[in-house]
């Protein structure tokens, strides 16, 4: 029996009822006066059966539609939650990979850096080397060159003194006669 089915049933169990009320009444009976407010019973209990038989179904359809959108809503929240969970590793992962990267940098750049240091003193130890070299040869250039230059000065000094004295102690006569030696000993070594 359908909706429509049980709807005319009890409209017609109502008239039946009130036909017989109606009657009985009019036999002097035991009957009920059907005022507007006994008649708003009848209709009241109809209407409240209509209203539980069809709403029943429609409550149930409102109910199951609300518990399949909370379904669907949690399930897409367990989605998101999933997906946001796999989006912190990845971030998390990502860091750990970005901060292993940054230590490595730091290390190369240290290692560069005590690289280039160690460089520039190799290249300052040099320098300084060539610099002391450099040095030490200029003072032994130029204790070289004082050197010939006092020999130069003492050699002309003795020259000098040994002329000023040759000059004193040979006269013409001397002079002569050395020179006469000099000839008779070159000539008789021939």
């Amino acid at each position: 029996m359908g909706i429509m089915g049980t709807f005319l049933l009890l409209a017609e169990l109502a008239h039946s009822a009130s036909s017989e009320l109606a009657e009985a009444e009019g036999h002097g009976g035991f009957g009920l006066n059907f005022d507007i407010l006994e008649a708003n019973l009848i209709n009241l209990a109809i209407l409240i059966g209509v209203l539980f038989y069809f709403g029943r179904k429609v409550v149930g359809n409102i109910l199951s539609e609300r518990r399949a959108n909370i379904e669907a809503a949690i399930k897409e929240a367990e989605q998101r939650q999933r997906e946001a969970e796999k989006a912190l590793s990845e971030a998390k992962q990502q860091l750990a990979q970005g901060q292993a990267e940054a230590e490595r940098i730091r290390k190369a750049a240290e290692e560069n850096a005590e690289k280039a240091r160690e460089a520039i003193l190799a290249k300052v130890v040099v320098d300084i080397e060539r610099l002391q070299e450099t040095a030490a040869q200029d003072v032994d250039s130029e204790r070289d060159r004082a050197i010939a230059q006092l020999r130069q000065q003492v050699a002309a000094m003795a020259m000098q003194k040994v002329e000023s004295q040759i000059g004193s102690y040979l006269n013409d006569s001397a002079q002569n006669q050395l020179i006469d030696r000099s000839i008779a000993m070159l000539g008789g070594g021939s």
